[in-house]
């Protein structure tokens, strides 16, 4: 297990990582998640003891990064956001190089280079100079010494940056068969290759953490609603009228004209998405109203990043959800009660 406690970076005055703690598991494949210059690429630097911290703590295996360096990075391979390769070697000869920084013993030095360049499907490119290769090719490279050693954590910024369809879903594969032996922490703006690989999120802006957890019951914190597409012909006010009178409809939060008397409404649900959908259904067809188009969208990883990201409150993002999903219901006597006192409280 990885333990990062209160980690904090300051640049002179500007605060780039504010006080983060958080795990990664064994086995897990943690998904590191915030726009640019959220502090990503900055807390995995400190995590892999390639940047000081100003304050706080992380723990590999029970050893302290900054007190026992050698024997935590021991267990950790790391690639950088911009591949740490030299250019003017060739491809086993920077392997090579790499293998002996890790002091892998020269009896297994041939095999394991053998080995992480069959993982990364290199061995046609290994006797190329690394600055002839392509961008995609450089990252995979970058990716095989990562895992020389064949450590038990891996850190990956970014590692899929530059490479084409083909490549992404074959490294996408080769990190989820990473998990059987190993545990990933890594970074991407591709948040269905997130959905599809990880098990876990942490979703960072601006230095604060404002979510962990895994991406379905992130999704399920949204609030639950399915959002409802129905395109309709016929009268705009009838249809409006069916929509909003349904149980489990908790309002229409978009009308397109798309035509004469053709409208499409989006409809934010709350409940049984299939029992209410057939509800509408059978009301607009019983008063005269054409459906040509009608399906349900769930709320997804993308929505929930949106949310938590453009959130501006200094609560959690977490908090913020449950607080608008208090606030779409009504308080319960304890709820209330507790309203109560928190208010009695302020006023002392």
């Amino acid at each position: 297990m990885i333990t990062i406690e209160n980690l904090t970076k300051y640049y002179g005055n500007n605060r780039a990582v504010n006080n983060i703690s958080f795990t990664i598991n064994d086995n897990e494949i943690l998904g590191f998640l915030g726009p640019n210059g959220a502090g990503k690429s900055t807390t995995m630097n400190m995590i892999a003891g390639f940047l000081p911290m100003t304050a706080g703590k992380v723990t590999i295996c029970g050893n302290d990064i900054t007190k026992e360096p050698v024997k935590a990075k021991k267990n950790l391979g790391y690639l950088p956001e911009i591949p740490p390769v030299y250019p003017d070697m060739r491809v086993r000869e920077y392997l090579s190089f790499c293998a002996g920084l890790k002091r892998i013993p020269m009896t297994k030095k041939s095999e394991e280079i053998k080995r992480v360049m069959n993982l990364l499907k290199i061995t046609d490119v290994k006797d190329k100079l690394i600055k002839n290769l392509s961008k995609g090719y450089k990252q995979r490279v970058g990716f095989a010494q990562a895992l020389l050693g064949n450590p038990k954590f891996l850190i990956l910024d970014e590692p899929t940056v530059g490479l084409d369809p083909k490549q992404v879903t074959e490294v996408r594969s080769i990190i989820k068969d990473l998990k059987k032996e190993h545990s990933v922490i890594f970074s991407s703006h591709i948040l269905s290759e997130v959905s599809a690989v990880c098990d876990r999120v942490v979703i960072i802006n601006k230095g604060d953490i404002k979510a962990i957890d895994t991406i379905e019951n992130l999704e399920k914190q949204t609030g639950g609603s399915l959002i409802l597409h129905i395109r309709v012909k016929g009268s705009r006010t009838v249809a409006s009228n069916i929509i909003e009178m349904t149980d489990g409809v908790k309002e229409i939060t978009k009308i397109n004209v798309e035509g004469d008397d053709v409208y499409e409404f989006t409809v934010q649900l709350d409940g049984d998405g299939e029992a209410i959908k057939n509800k509408i259904m059978l009301e607009l067809m019983n008063n005269g109203i054409q459906i040509s188009e009608i399906f349900t969208e769930k709320p997804d990883l993308e929505s929930v990043f949106v949310k938590l990201i453009n959130s501006k409150s200094s609560k959690s993002g977490i908090e913020e959800l449950f607080d608008e999903i208090k606030a779409e219901n009504p308080e319960t006597p304890d709820d209330e009660a507790d309203s109560d006192n928190a208010e009695k409280e302020d006023n002392e």
